[in-house]
């Protein structure tokens, strides 16, 4: 369910304040005697982790309030205070996190990528630090630095090796059920794809991840139908694949519309590696699978026609993907 999968959420954080340092005093017959107040201990950080185990951000929506641990007062005999304790906020690989005016604050890319956000404030010196030969029990120490909390926006974005991208009901789900042990929701509506579906493609000893994005429509780059929710995903997918359905009027206006709308998100995504495909293939003569084919050849566009149903130019197509995958990704001409 949709409720179950966010991808974009607003958090507040707030690294933990310095301990303060102590004034303290040795004792000589009763009579305060040479400093040795410690300094205070520094506060947590605040740090993000990446974690391949999570694909959303729900473990997040309700705790929207993240406060790290504050660092001990110094102690006597010139022991320094207790760190407070590091917060780790754990997120799906692929998380962008930005501040408040939607500043990049770091892209976590790989498992277990840690980076701090927020650092701790520095315990302040105790009285014992400001002794000298002329002034031998000073009697002041340092408060510890405090921390100012701040909100940040965690937005994903699904790293997958290829995007499925397409309209409403082309066969983008049941092609990734076909090719991949997913499980995603089928049926003959718009929109059965609401959030991105994942799934691995096995190849022999290898293997590469697939993503079943939400249909696109015309004008999806101004929001239109689920517009940025789907737009967002193609960003951090190493191949496109385009899926058009055998059965629409005009399967080179369908495409065009798709690049289109692409370029007007974000134009750099038209340079991305693609593959064209037209699906639902069982639905046409040789003699129609002929005209589309000159059509897509005036653009300069190979293209497979394939069938989830009778599993036509389906292991065409997954060779192809790979092929795909092992020269862009591992630079392999």
């Amino acid at each position: 369910m949709k409720e179950n999968f966010i991808d974009i959420i607003k958090i507040y954080c707030k690294s933990g304040n310095g301990g303060k340092g102590a004034i303290h005093f040795q004792k000589y017959n009763n009579m305060n005697g040479v400093s040795d107040g410690g300094s205070g201990g520094k506060g947590g950080d605040i740090i993000i982790r990446g974690n391949s185990h999570i694909h959303t951000f729900l473990h997040l929506k309700y705790k929207k309030h993240w406060i790290a641990d504050s660092g001990d007062p110094g102690k006597r005999n010139n022991l320094t205070g207790a760190s407070g304790k590091d917060l780790f906020i754990e997120v799906p690989i692929g998380t962008i996190v930005k501040d408040i005016n939607q500043n990049l604050l770091v892209e976590i890319t790989v498992d277990h990528q840690e980076k701090i956000l927020f650092r701790g404030g520095i315990g302040g010196k105790g009285n014992a630090f400001f002794k000298s030969s002329t002034r031998r029990s000073p009697y002041y120490a340092q408060p510890g630095i405090m921390t100012n909390g701040n909100w940040i926006i965690l937005e994903l974005k699904i790293l997958a090796d290829v995007g499925i991208i397409g309209y409403p009901n082309t066969g983008k789900s049941t092609l990734l059920s076909k090719i991949t042990k997913a499980k995603p929701k089928i049926g003959n509506f718009c929109f059965t794809t609401t959030i991105p579906n994942l799934g691995i493609v096995k190849m022999n000893y290898d293997s590469f991840t697939v993503a079943d994005l939400p249909g696109i429509i015309e004008n999806a780059s101004s929001g239109k139908g689920l517009g940025h929710d789907f737009l967002r995903h193609v960003e951090r997918n190493l191949i496109l694949l385009f899926l058009i359905s055998a059965d629409v009027e005009n399967q080179e206006m369908e495409y065009m519309t798709l690049l289109n709308e692409l370029n007007k998100f974000n134009p750099k995504l038209l340079s991305k590696k693609r593959l064209l495909c037209i699906s639902k293939s069982d639905l046409i003569d040789n003699r129609t699978k002929n005209q589309i084919r000159e059509k897509f050849f005036s653009l300069k566009e190979n293209i497979i026609f394939i069938s989830s149903f009778t599993s036509e130019g389906i292991l065409e197509l997954k060779k192809k993907l790979w092929n795909c995958i092992k020269r862009n990704k591992y630079n392999k001409l």
